[in-house]
């Protein structure tokens, strides 16, 4: 099963034998009936399986869940009944993400890297990306942010993240794609932090590394006649040391 290429353990061998059954069941009705994926796709989890894929990440922070890629495999099977049918993916695509819940959204967004729908998976990342919804925005910058997000889209993607301490673990290949720009914003978004006397997540130290202009600002918030941003600004450089 190709879909389970590149996204953890196979899922035939997490999946029980009665679920791999349904599982098949549901890929052909929608190869035969792609518009059966409209009521098949919701009802994955209920009808195949749910869970977690890795332990300590029950709610899909860092990785695919269960229910993800069993709705992973049957958008692959959309894909192909409809490779004929220009332009019906991406519209069948859109609704499901847009009257999905959370979980069918980020089902989509974790898909994306697999479906070549144009223009139309930048838009369902930006909407992700608008978001407050930690899981949204971490499937955002997986796979198929890391596909189809320009710079500059992908950067405010990894400064959500932050806000929203989502861990960068979340970011697909951060190390690859991470550029000075990104280290001024992040550098920008800690100064502001602890100019507010708030503590800074310990993963802005992975994209900032020794950025000088962030260290020599946080340094001068030492001298602050503010306890509270001194305090946050000796944690936020001990953190440094610590990462």
């Amino acid at each position: 099963m190709s879909a389970e290429a590149g996204h953890g353990p196979r899922l035939r061998d997490l999946l029980a034998p009665p679920a791999r059954r349904r599982l098949d069941e549901l890929t052909a009705e929608i190869s035969a009936t792609p518009s059966a994926v409209a009521t098949r796709f919701p009802a994955a989890a209920r009808l195949v399986a749910r869970g977690p894929v890795r332990p300590g990440d029950p709610s899909g922070l860092l990785g695919p869940t269960l229910e993800d890629l069993v709705r992973l495999v049957l958008l692959e099977a959309l894909r192909d009944a409809l490779a004929d049918v220009p332009g019906r993916l991406a519209q069948e695509v859109t609704a499901l993400y847009r009257f999905g819940d959370s979980d069918e959204k980020r089902a989509v967004l974790r898909a994306l890297d697999r479906l070549d729908i144009g223009e139309t998976a930048h838009d369902l990342l930006g909407d992700a990306l608008r978001s407050n919804d930690p899981r949204l925005v971490a499937a955002a910058l997986g796979p198929g942010g890391h596909r189809h997000l320009d710079q500059a889209g992908w950067r405010h993607g990894v400064l959500k993240c932050l806000f929203l301490e989502v861990p960068l673990a979340a970011v697909h290949r951060l190390a690859e794609r991470a550029d000075p720009e990104l280290a001024r914003m992040v550098g920008g978004f800690v100064v502001e932090r602890v100019a507010a006397g708030r503590g800074v997540p310990a993963d802005a130290w992975r994209v900032l590394g020794d950025h000088p202009p962030t260290v020599r600002a946080l340094r001068a918030e030492l001298r602050s006649p503010h306890a509270d941003r001194r305090t946050a600004a000796e944690l936020a450089l001990a953190q440094r040391r610590d990462v």
